[in-house]
């Protein structure tokens, strides 16, 4: 079977993507595209992409400006892949993810799984605050990302008591 470049591949990450990258590569380029608020979002996406794939800090950073989009979809995807470059320079926004209570209840969550996938442990009196959040699936996405690490540090975790 010929390999089609429409058919949806496998990323670097193990992810099957919404979009494939984009074919632009500089990364000021695609900070241009995933803060413009007049593309199409399938656009947009390409553009998050080819900003993970690309694994700097700077496309990191560059990701984290994605955050200012009125799209709460465009920013759980942000968050998402923040959460697969494993990256820490991610932190501090993704912490003011978590911490702002108006952030739509997706991205509070997918910043808290992203938070635990990095593995800095100095997120773990933010992520044992906010598994009290009133909402559900911000204070179980915090437990989560407690229990990974708990795991990452060879600890026992699911009984730990946050």
């Amino acid at each position: 079977m010929p390999n089609d470049a429409r058919v949806p591949q496998v990323s670097q990450y193990g992810s099957v993507d919404p979009a494939p990258p984009s074919p632009f590569t500089r990364v000021a380029e695609l900070t241009e595209r995933l803060c413009d608020e007049t593309l199409p979002m399938f656009q947009r996406m390409r553009a998050v992409f080819s900003l993970r794939n690309e694994r700097s800090d700077e496309a990191c950073l560059a990701l984290c400006q994605g955050f200012v989009s009125t799209s709460a979809l465009l920013r759980h995807e942000i968050a998402y892949v923040l959460g697969q470059m494993q990256n820490p320079v991610a932190l501090p926004t993704l912490i003011e993810r978590l911490e702002d209570d108006h952030e739509h209840v997706m991205v509070r969550h997918e910043a808290a799984e992203a938070m635990g996938a990095i593995g800095d442990r100095t997120v773990l009196p933010i992520l044992k605050r906010f598994s009290q959040d009133p909402l559900p699936e911000v204070a179980e996405s915090c437990i989560v990302a407690l229990d990974l690490l708990a795991w990452v540090d060879g600890a026992e975790f699911e009984e730990t008591q946050w």
